[in-house]
């Protein structure tokens, strides 16, 4: 049994990569044996579409080529926040053919300075050889600018190589120091796709233009690639979407927006999507491209921080009625079915397993802070210690599942059945026993990040993971969560624990542990008092938009531990941080107007936000230290 357990952490770690850099390694033990290229419509499965079946959506790239015909481009430009710099990310269909380069200064006519990077690629499926060469992304270029000042405004240039066309000269302002009073607002969202989501694009993008916000950050759920196959899946009595043109069925009491209106294309039959069949294509790499390129008006403006979800493990989580899922991507069978889901690990094309798509499209400062790549990592702004959690892999009893929890006595690796379609990770190393949530490296990784925290300068704390600890909606791994974070994050006095992953937007009560309301930390409906030890407060931000719509509750349904429940509007949340002792999240609706607005109010922080406090509070609006 000895033999048993290192042979497949061996497995395990070499799967997962090194610490603080997670490789997007995936496991080939099986073969493959579904079609070339998936592709989630029935009456024209190909790549292109050539205009027949669901349409082919495009969108615009970061940079417009300088011909006709290119051979190269640059179609996504995305920025993060490193300690003490800024990392600069871009991405093309095919290889520069030397090292990436930006120029850059702080005035825009002055870019004397040149920072040189590295890139990374993927076999993705299909290869951007089989697409249009501005609506595709298969390298991927980081170049990162260090020892910049705080709060400081500096413009770039991305250079252009091997048939790219150069960028235009942009700009990104650098985090503020760590204690810098200055007030400043962020944009909080999760759950992010493209259909429903035009109102939130809209009001995060006039954000960005009135520079009302000075980064964005996304709790997972980017582009519902995993959607692509939503077309060929016939409406289903437990899932809430069917559309069919004039008669679209969705979830809540809100009105049936346009879009769904449209007419199915012919041979189209009613199905679990929308009208582009996927949430932007029908195919899922393309979802990725469509989306980020959609999203370049914000990402390449302001840092646009990221963590994973659910839907960024896999090419897909189940099948739907008749399996046809399973018949298409296990045996290669299109439009038929199945006698029972199987869907496994080996059931998606290689490229997409094990996060391999998010690992690539995006950097975060993991490795930076200490953590590990895209899916755990810390940042300070101003008054504020932000922290970012995998809630989808890397504890114990975790949703995503790594092969260890797949191993029967005696194996050493797992069969096909014995798997999961979404098994992932994990991206650091474990240390014991995989139910042991201490043995994980997340888990020490956090602990050792809080106990770095000096309250002087960031009074406050904010977590974030995907997956919500509690909520209305009550899901079974919520107390697995709880088990691997809350009482880490209650022992150090972290204020503010955000997720997504419920499609609405819900406000909780100040929570304690196992589910107790702190009602001693509320001063009225739209004000609490933090209570450091004791709770924490609690805000899911899943109502972004996507093809899956809202999530739903009759209202007697609703738990006492919810405060405010959003089941129709689709939005973001702003965090205005005030100072040091007051702090106010917005829910922005997509038609611009308010949902819900709660002010957070704290003592006089001290080494770890305690003290005797010389704060008052003097009314909605009205703040005083």
């Amino acid at each position: 049994m000895k033999s048993t357990v290192a042979s497949a952490t061996a497995l395990l770690l070499a799967l997962s990569g090194s610490p603080g850099a997670a490789k997007p390694v995936v496991d080939t033990a099986y073969p493959y044996t579904g079609p070339d290229v998936p592709v989630g419509d029935w009456v024209n499965p190909t790549v292109k579409g050539y205009g027949k079946g669901f349409p082919r959506l495009i969108e615009p790239p970061a940079v417009k080529p300088a011909s006709a015909n290119p051979s190269n481009n640059i179609n996504v430009i995305s920025l993060s926040y490193l300690p003490g710099g800024i990392n600069i990310h871009f991405q093309t269909p095919f290889g520069l053919g030397e090292a990436p380069s930006v120029l850059w200064g702080t005035r825009p006519d002055r870019l004397y300075r040149r920072a040189t990077g590295t890139s990374h690629t993927y076999d993705r499926t299909p290869p951007c050889s089989a697409a249009a060469v501005t609506q595709c992304s298969q390298f991927f270029h980081e170049v990162q600018l260090r020892h910049l000042r705080p709060g400081t405004r500096y413009y770039y240039q991305i250079q252009a190589a091997n048939g790219t066309t150069e960028s235009g000269v942009l700009s990104f302002d650098t985090a503020r120091a760590a204690g810098d009073p200055t007030p400043y607002s962020m944009a909080v969202l999760a759950d992010m796709g493209y259909t429903n989501a035009g109102g939130t694009y809209k009001q995060v993008l006039r954000t960005v233009d009135d520079d009302d916000v000075a980064f964005v950050w996304h709790g997972g759920d980017l582009s519902y690639a995993d959607d692509w196959f939503s077309g060929i899946l016939p409406c289903a009595d437990d899932w809430p979407v069917c559309y069919n043109g004039t008669s679209t069925h969705l979830p809540g009491a809100g009105p049936v927006p346009d879009e769904y209106k449209t007419p199915l294309p012919a041979g189209e039959i009613p199905n679990q999507g929308g009208p582009l069949g996927g949430d932007m294509s029908v195919l899922y790499e393309s979802n990725w491209d469509l989306w980020q390129q959609w999203m370049n008006k914000i990402t390449k403006r302001v840092p646009y921080m990221v963590m994973p979800g659910n839907h960024e493990a896999s090419c897909a989580e189940f099948d739907g009625p008749g399996n046809v899922l399973t018949a298409y991507l296990n045996h290669n069978k299109a439009n038929a079915t199945a006698p029972r889901t199987n869907l496994t690990y080996y059931s998606c094309p290689e490229s997409q397993r094990n996060f391999t798509a998010f690992q690539h499209r995006f950097h975060m400062p993991g490795a930076e802070t200490g953590g590990v790549g895209n899916f755990w990592y810390s940042f300070d702004y101003g008054l504020v210690h932000f922290i970012a959690l995998d809630g989808e892999t890397d504890y114990a009893n975790s949703p995503q599942k790594p092969f260890a929890r797949d191993l029967k006595p005696g194996e050493t690796h797992p069969t096909p059945g014995e798997t999961s379609v979404t098994d992932s990770g994990p991206f650091g190393t474990v240390k014991g026993s995989y139910d042991d949530n201490k043995a994980y490296q997340q888990y020490k990784w956090l602990a050792a990040d809080l106990a770095k925290v000096d309250r002087r300068k960031t009074p406050w704390i904010i977590a974030m993971s995907h997956r919500p600890m509690y909520s209305s909606e009550v899901s079974s791994y919520q107390p697995r969560i709880r088990a691997a974070f809350e009482d880490l994050l209650l022992q150090h006095g972290v204020d503010v624990y955000l997720a997504g992953h419920i499609h609405w937007y819900e406000r909780l009560w100040p929570m304690g542990r196992n589910g107790t309301i702190d009602r001693k930390a509320i001063v009225d409906d739209h004000t609490y008092m933090t209570n450091p030890g004791k709770s924490m407060t609690h805000l899911i931000n899943g109502m972004a938009g996507n093809i899956e719509s809202h999530s739903t509750l009759s209202e007697d349904e609703i738990l006492d531990i919810t405060a405010v429940v959003d089941q129709e509007n689709y939005g973001f949340n702003k965090l205005t941080v005030h100072n040091a002792t007051a702090l106010t999240w917005t829910f922005v609706r997509g038609d611009g107007g308010i949902g819900d607005e709660l002010t957070l109010i704290k003592k006089k922080p001290g080494r770890r936000g305690g003290g005797d406090s010389k704060h008052r509070y003097g009314g909605p609006g009205v703040l005083f230290q």
